[in-house]
């Protein structure tokens, strides 16, 4: 299990993200939507095309621009096609504990 974590609280967790560049790119299902909301901010990568932002709000405090997603990659990063990737203090932690382990 992958975890994406600010502020104290978990903005995204999956079993199954995708590393690129050394960062966990999390399917958009594994955000929890409520801490989200979209930035004007764009960025260019010469190979993954334009990158897009949101700023990320936990308990009234928020954190511009933390997370970042491409939806419309090139074609040689089409695996992470509106995958969020995290960063601005953004902890991601990685556990190694079984489904069992977790409902224990």
């Amino acid at each position: 299990m992958v975890r994406a974590v600010w502020n104290g609280v978990v903005l995204a967790e999956s079993e199954q993200t995708l590393v690129v560049e050394g960062n966990h790119y999390f399917p958009p299902e594994a955000l929890h939507n409520e801490y989200f909301a979209d930035s004007s901010s764009r960025t260019l990568c010469p190979w993954k095309g334009i990158a897009h932002y949101y700023d990320v709000t936990v308990d009234g405090r928020t954190n511009p621009g933390a997370a970042w997603f491409y939806p419309r990659p090139s074609p040689l990063a089409r695996k992470i096609k509106n995958h969020v990737a995290f960063w601005h203090g953004v902890v991601v932690e990685e556990s190694h504990e079984t489904a069992t382990e977790r409902r224990a």
